[in-house]
């Protein structure tokens, strides 16, 4: 996200200004410029819901499942740490590691791409895990689905290592244990997270 983007809504934002140079000539390094554009202008017009804006998170669905492709973004500082996130099994129905098309249908266990707020923590079915508030039309189901952020033993190195490719969620955003920890510690609640492909 460019740094005149987050300085309109109240933050610094030094370090994100480089992004989208950084996109093009290392893939894994950053979302794909076109994305992370438009994750600038949901964070523009966002701005007045996201009450910490000390880190963004960007999940690219461009990439595929192996790939490092949710991007956690601290603009005061330009750090960004890339973790590996899986999609939902509707998305990929052949489970070929890419997402091929997102839903916010009920029922349909796909991927919603769009602009989330990220809610409370709580602790589930999958353990500790945070509510994801669709702030789109293309994501406006997200509660009622129960779309969150949480740890799963498909997301583990281990899966990856045998299949080359991470498994399928009902649509949320699944992580390793390790990873999954670190985002839920990180991304607390009133944080933009944006979901989407270029």
């Amino acid at each position: 996200m460019g740094s005149a983007a987050l300085a309109a809504a109240g933050t610094a934002a030094p370090g994100l200004a480089t992004l989208a140079k950084a996109a093009a000539p290392h893939p894994p390094a950053a979302p794909h410029p076109h994305l992370l554009e438009r994750a600038r202008d949901a964070f523009q017009r966002r701005a007045a819901q996201i009450t910490h804006k000390d880190i963004v998170a960007i999940a690219d669905y461009g990439m595929h499942s192996a790939v490092p492709r949710f991007f956690l973004f601290e603009p005061g500082s330009g750090k960004v740490t890339a973790l590996r996130v899986a999609h939902g099994r509707g998305s990929d129905p052949a489970h070929s590691g890419f997402l091929h098309r997102f839903s916010a249908q009920p029922g349909s266990a796909a991927s919603s791409e769009g602009a989330y707020l990220t809610g409370a923590a709580y602790v589930g079915q999958h353990g500790r895990s945070r509510r994801l508030i669709g702030l789109d039309p293309e994501n406006q189901t997200a509660e009622s689905r129960a779309i969150v952020i949480h740890g799963a033993w498909y997301c583990e190195p281990q899966v990856l290592k045998q299949t080359g490719k991470l498994g399928r969620s009902e649509g949320c955003f699944a992580f390793c244990q390790t990873d999954v920890d670190l985002v839920l510690e990180r991304l607390g609640p009133g944080h933009l997270l944006y979901s989407g492909r270029a």
